[in-house]
């Protein structure tokens, strides 16, 4: 698939995502472990970065496959206490979309970093988007519930990630990485965009 074609599924995909997948709205009306759950999907920033961080431990492989879901996850969650103490800043949205430019960008150049580089680089996004969470926590949200929710969302979108560049690599073998490191780059713009208001 060339890289046009990629920008045109991409863009499809866009196109049925719900409205709420281009900002935060409405967390208030739902709390607990349910609104945890839907919080990662409810900003395309989010949903991009986890299916990177998926995409990138899979081009890397080995221990990167556990070691860079875990790390996210772990610096999720110390990035979500600090949102709950605290109102967010311009600070973390621009991390957040310098997340997405920088996995997008890893994954389009097929960057073989070591793990641990690639780990600590992981972890350091994963704050923004913890923080984001515990930020937009509702006030009458219990936190341990609403943040196991956040979790096992962000668990999903990592697992998807690796998920369809495993179906990918088994079902088109050498192509599928061609096809990988062009979703990066649309990615990548897309963090673009997001950090420029312009998406």
């Amino acid at each position: 698939m060339t890289v046009r074609n990629s920008i045109r599924v991409l863009g499809l995909a866009l196109a049925v995502l719900p409205g709420t997948a281009f900002a935060h709205p409405g967390h208030e009306l739902v709390s607990g472990a349910a609104g945890g759950l839907m919080h990662p999907f409810t900003g395309l920033d989010h949903i991009l970065a986890m299916l990177l961080v998926g995409i990138f431990a899979y081009q890397l492989g080995g221990r990167a496959l556990w070691a860079l879901p875990l790390t996210f996850l772990a610096a999720m969650a110390a990035g979500g206490l600090l949102g709950s103490a605290g109102p967010e800043s311009w600070m973390v949205e621009t991390g957040i979309a310098l997340s997405v430019i920088g996995l997008g960008a890893a994954v389009a150049l097929n960057v073989r970093a070591p793990v641990a580089l690639a780990a600590a680089a992981v972890g350091v996004f994963a704050v923004f988007h913890g923080f984001a969470h515990g930020a937009e926590m509702p006030a009458t949200a219990d936190a341990v519930s609403y943040g196991a929710g956040f979790m096992l969302g962000t668990a999903i979108l990592i697992g998807t990630g690796i998920g369809a560049a495993f179906a990918l690599n088994k079902a088109r073998g050498e192509p599928a990485g061609g096809l990988m490191r062009s979703a990066g780059t649309v990615a990548a713009v897309a963090g673009v965009g997001i950090l420029t208001g312009m998406v």
